[in-house]
């Protein structure tokens, strides 16, 4: 009976700590949240206005180079739009974050920025 036990214990132990391994695996492999926001938006009590994913490019931290922007002086219809990851998000503003993928991921624990995966 007591080596029953020890063997339930045992596996126990073992499928424990795989389930461990495997939260901590899979959180380096996924993405931070993410929210697409106007960078020439922000506001001090609210943070930034997010806007539509369509305006980010996938996998690009910032588009501050203007590519989205028009040449004339108009904002009409157009964004300086970028990541904006782990944020807190409150009626349709993002505050509290980092346009910084590498950082998002460090604040998540684990520190699994260093294990060379690419940003984006």
């Amino acid at each position: 009976m007591a080596d029953q036990r020890r063997k339930l214990r045992s596996s126990t132990v073992v499928l424990g700590g795989m389930g461990v391994l495997a939260a901590a695996l899979t959180s380096c492999g996924s993405d931070p949240d993410r929210r697409c926001v106007d960078r020439d938006s922000y506001e001090y009590v609210n943070g930034y206005k997010i806007v539509a994913d369509k305006n980010c490019k996938s996998g690009s931290t910032s588009s501050s180079s203007g590519k989205n922007r028009k040449s004339s002086g108009s904002r009409t219809g157009t964004v300086d739009a970028a990541w904006y990851y782990d944020s807190d998000v409150s009626a349709g503003y993002a505050d509290y974050g980092t346009f910084s993928r590498s950082e998002a991921v460090d604040r998540d624990g684990f520190g699994c920025s260093g294990s060379g995966s690419g940003g984006g």
